[in-house]
């Protein structure tokens, strides 16, 4: 069956790179693009969709889409004398117990799943917060968002997180990591077998990943084992490295090492290793504010970052700078990393702080970050099929409607999108050639239980900090609102 999408504006890939067609079309055979045109000139399909005012462009590729419920509304507004309390405790650490029901847990999943391919993702590797859990994630938990990707039909990058330590604050106040090598051990085996699981489905829109944790809480002999079995089997590694800069005197410290040195010797230093922030490199100001190489060793190494620009903001961690990364031929993913999954906001965010560190090529950086979440996500997935709207790529599509009042005057509609829209305005997707999302809806979800489920779910993960604090605060001293409550 051969389908035909038209749309006012078409972003094509042409010789290399990305182009705009006006009054586009794409024809989709099977799973693939088999022609791309001028709508005037488009061959007979079965099927024809017209998508009008709008922007059809590559599926987004989201390399750190939120699994879950989201925390950081929660934690990116808190003091520094609220910091501790939003940890566990030591206490807590030693016989920790999940928040939620493994059937809530589930539910949770779909949800986040669910508004991943509502706000235009088409492919994901997902996070998760280990704070609510009683120790990382399981071969069943990744099992549960395979199945809600199954159902929505968009592409999974999948594995458990697991991790050797966590961190903790003690009962004066102090941070500090929590060891438990036997649960790392454990967390790992459930990743090897989650491998195998997805390699005994065969199923081509989910790929086994391996996902262990931040750095700082992996033991070296963990990763050193990560890295064989990666070796072994071809599998891309995302780890969370380089995201604050407390981060390298923790190394210095264990290891007598910088994080680079670690993932070296790991044998994780390679082409399928997927760095999640990569922010606190050497040149950091906040580091040692010099380039002392390791900018250009992740570059000859071949490894990928994810730049997570809007929750860089919220949390006041900034990446210097974009620009410097792709110059040093560094390949550059994007993610989302918070709620909403918003790639738009993303790359608006990113733009905007592009522009303040480097006056000098601000009308570069936009093309920039609209690469980075598309052809960049696919570079680091090894996927050159993803990312592109090509004849013989990967029939993967999103589509921004344009048509709205609210969205002002359509100058450049990329442009327009991401000064005046949001990831909100996608109205169409396609993986693989089937339609995930049409007119905004997901077929046959009811959106509004889903969003009942949400926030039940929150309600209960934010009420489950005060379980674990340290000091027993209560859960309204620990998130006081903006404004006090009318009386």
């Amino acid at each position: 069956m051969t389908t035909l999408l038209t749309a006012d504006h078409v972003l094509v890939a042409q010789d290399g790179a990305f182009s705009l067609r006006r009054a586009g079309a794409v024809l989709v055979y099977g799973g693939t693009i088999a022609w791309v045109g001028a709508a005037a000139d488009a061959p007979d399909a079965d099927e024809r969709i017209d998508l009008g005012e709008a922007l059809l462009m590559p599926g987004l590729i989201d390399l750190e889409g939120l699994a879950d419920v989201d925390h950081l509304q929660l934690d990116s507004w808190s003091d520094e004398d609220a910091s501790p309390h939003l940890r566990w405790s030591r206490a807590w650490a030693s016989h920790p117990a999940s928040a939620l029901s493994d059937e809530d847990r589930a539910v949770m999943r779909r949800y986040a799943v669910a508004q991943l391919a509502l706000h235009g993702v088409t492919s994901f590797l997902p996070i998760a917060s280990e704070i609510h859990t009683d120790w990382a994630e399981t071969h069943d938990d990744l099992v549960d968002v395979a199945r809600a990707a199954q159902e929505f039909g968009i592409r999974a990058f999948l594995g458990p997180s697991y991790r050797s330590g966590v961190h903790v604050t003690d009962d004066d106040g102090s941070g500090g990591i929590f060891w438990d090598d036997a649960r790392g051990q454990a967390g790992f085996a459930e990743a090897v077998r989650f491998l195998d699981t997805v390699a005994a489905w065969d199923d081509p829109l989910i790929t086994g990943v391996l996902a262990p944790c931040r750095i700082e809480t992996l033991r070296e002999e963990l990763l050193a084992e990560t890295g064989r079995v990666a070796t072994e089997r071809g599998a891309l590694v995302r780890v969370h490295a380089f995201q604050w800069a407390g981060e390298r005197s923790h190394f210095r410290r264990e290891s007598d090492a910088t994080q680079l040195e670690v993932l070296e010797r790991c044998g994780l230093l390679n082409d399928r290793l997927i760095i999640a922030h990569g922010a606190y490199l050497d040149l950091h100001s906040e580091v040692d504010g010099v380039d002392g190489g390791e900018l250009a060793a992740v570059a000859a190494s071949g490894a990928s970052i994810v730049h997570c620009p809007l929750t860089n903001a919220r949390y006041a961690m900034w990446l210097e700078d974009f620009a410097r990364y792709r110059d040093a031929g560094v390949n550059l993913a994007l993610g989302s990393d918070s709620f909403p999954p918003d790639m738009i906001r993303s790359i608006d965010q990113g733009v905007s702080l592009a522009k303040a560190q480097r006056p000098d090529r601000p009308s570069g950086s936009l093309a920039e970050y609209i690469e980075a979440a598309t052809l960049g996500g696919a570079a680091a997935l090894h996927r050159p099929d993803l990312g592109r709207v090509e004849a013989g790529a990967a029939a993967d599509l999103v589509a921004f409607s344009l048509a709205d009042v609210r969205l002002g005057a359509v100058e450049d509609p990329i442009r327009t999108l991401v000064l005046a829209g949001t990831a909100r305005d996608a109205v169409f997707s396609m993986v693989a050639g089937r339609v995930v999302m049409r007119d905004g809806l997901l077929p046959g979800v009811d959106l509004e239980q889903l969003r009942r489920d949400g926030q039940r779910i929150f309600d209960r993960l934010r009420a489950s900090y005060a379980e674990r604090d340290y000091a027993g605060s209560d859960v309204d001293e620990l998130f006081p609102p903006v404004f006090p409550q009318a009386r």
